[in-house]
């Protein structure tokens, strides 16, 4: 699933090309989880921002409307991606797109439907309990060591759990967490983190994911940028995926099992319990 780095990829290259743009036109696959794409109709886009894993369109009314400024929000699942083309798409994996007065289309492909789009009023995320409850960005000035050990103590969940449910810190998913608790010498099963091994977790959250957006985000399998393009951090990742694999760190082999349903990597001597 695309994290943190993969989503502001795509927010950065999708951005100027339509940021001012009316939207003239729109379509979505009946399913519930995109029915209401075509809702963003008659607005213009005013720019694209991201809170944790979803992208937000801001929408401005081309005409006086009681409903007034409205959202249009992106989740990419597991699967989904954006692209900007000339003309509709015609791919049997498009669920939404929208026209703009240029002609061009901005369309959203999602092979497993495991995304969302949905438009709602301006900054009203009641419907998406996920987006709603978030944690604090990571590169948050106002997050500190302190704030973020105080965010982890609130559970007693092991500590991969806690940084994949968004509460303590947003956009974390399974590869960056694995990377930055490898670096951090933080065993995934933890439950507990004192102040200094917290701090230390949080400077390595915001070193793997600052080096992955220095190249494209991550491509295991579907991450595709809006140009088509892939991400290159896959080629830099230490921990995750390495299973079985010598730890670059002390040499012993990398150890793999499931950790609350998601499979974890770590290594058994840098990171013993």
């Amino acid at each position: 699933m695309p994290e943190l780095p993969e989503v502001e990829t795509v927010r950065r290259q999708i951005q100027p090309l339509v940021s001012g743009m009316a939207i003239l036109d729109g379509w979505s696959h009946p399913s519930a989880k995109f029915a209401s794409a075509p809702d963003a109709v008659g607005h213009r886009i005013s720019g694209v921002s991201r809170r944790g894993k979803y992208l937000l369109f801001g929408l401005e009314p081309l005409a006086p409307s009681p409903g007034g400024r409205r959202e249009l929000v992106v989740h990419l699942g597991m699967t989904g991606a954006l692209f900007v083309d000339p003309g509709p798409p015609d791919d049997d994996y498009s669920r939404a797109w929208w026209m703009l007065e240029d002609g061009r289309h901005l369309w959203f492909r999602d092979v497993r439907r495991f995304g969302r789009t949905v438009v709602v009023p301006w900054g009203d995320h009641r419907s998406l309990p996920t987006l709603r409850d978030l944690g604090p960005e990571p590169f948050d000035p106002a997050l500190t060591g302190a704030t973020f050990h105080r965010a982890l103590a609130t559970s007693s969940r092991r500590v991969k759990t806690k940084l994949l449910s968004q509460r303590p810190i947003a956009g974390i998913g399974n590869i960056y967490a694995d990377e930055a608790l490898w670096r951090s010498g933080i065993h995934p099963g933890a439950r507990r983190l004192g102040p200094e091994r917290s701090e230390r977790l949080l400077v390595h959250l915001r070193a793997v994911l600052g080096e992955a957006l220095d190249h494209g985000g991550t491509t295991l399998r579907d991450y595709r940028t809006p140009d088509g393009g892939s991400g290159r951090n896959q080629h830099r990742l230490d921990c995750y995926g390495r299973s079985g694999q010598p730890c670059r760190s002390c040499g012993d082999l990398l150890t793999s099992r499931s950790i609350d349903q998601r499979t974890t990597t770590w290594c058994p001597t840098c990171q013993a319990r």
